[in-house]
């Protein structure tokens, strides 16, 4: 029977964020008790920073504070929520902070996983079988990649290889079924490279004809997301030795 967040000592305080970029609100977990310990603070508002807070203290107080990368909905209120925990250590991969995390790093009881992509100092937590995963998956939809593509495939798929039952995603809900999203990650993005290498065999170059092409789904609120993620695609080709002579 499939566990709960409860069951599994995790609380989510979602902040009133909402957008294109951040679904129904950036996702703040509070994670285990006695201490508590928090991944991504989210955005500076007040009104979330005192739930986040609240959920803390009502766990026993604060270990500690886990960022899965620098953007500033995630990261924002980490300023406010130390002030309101007694400055509790912070720790991260860019961002500055009092512990720096690389790869395979423990923090209290959560162990980062470098997963760059969305973000290069990207990283995901795992808290026994749950995986705080932040912007590497959502809980709908894709994200937008920024840095190497084939450093977050693989990423993604060393996720897949672990025995998890619940995504705790930076937005959307819980994803129950890590497996199946996790294949779905991947095989969305193998798709749209299979439709970039057709678009340009086909003699496209252009940006925006490659965009209308490739990301005809993207709405036009997305469109510059695409394009950064279309350059991730590119460069990934380009190391392959993959693009068209002209391009090489």
């Amino acid at each position: 029977m499939t566990a709960s967040l409860e069951d599994l000592g995790i609380a989510l305080v979602r902040a009133q964020n909402p957008g294109p970029f951040t679904l129904t609100g950036t996702n703040t977990w509070v994670v285990g008790r006695d201490p508590a310990w928090v991944v991504d603070p989210g955005p500076d508002l007040a009104p979330h920073l005192d739930a986040v807070a609240a959920a803390v203290e009502a766990r026993g107080g604060a270990g500690g504070i886990a960022v899965t990368h620098d953007h500033a909905d995630h990261v924002g209120g980490v300023p406010g929520l130390r002030a309101r925990l007694g400055d509790p250590p912070v720790a991260a991969m860019r961002l500055p902070a009092d512990v720096r995390l690389a790869d395979g790093d423990a923090f209290g009881p959560l162990r980062a996983l470098a997963t760059p992509g969305h973000a290069p100092d990207h990283l995901a937590f795992l808290a026994g079988p749950a995986c705080l995963t932040g912007d590497a998956v959502l809980g709908d939809g894709s994200v937008f990649v920024e840095g190497s593509l084939a450093g977050y495939l693989a990423a993604l798929r060393r996720l897949r290889a672990l025995p998890l039952e619940v995504i705790c995603p930076g937005h959307g809900d819980p994803v129950w079924d890590p497996a199946a999203k996790l294949d779905d990650y991947v095989a969305h993005r193998l798709d749209r490279e299979r439709r970039l290498l057709d678009a340009l065999a086909g003699g496209l170059r252009d940006t925006d004809d490659l965009l209308d092409t490739v990301w005809d789904d993207a709405p036009a609120g997305l469109r510059g997301a695409a394009a950064v993620t279309l350059a991730a695609h590119l460069e990934k080709l380009r190391e392959e030795r993959r693009l068209p002579s002209d391009m090489a």
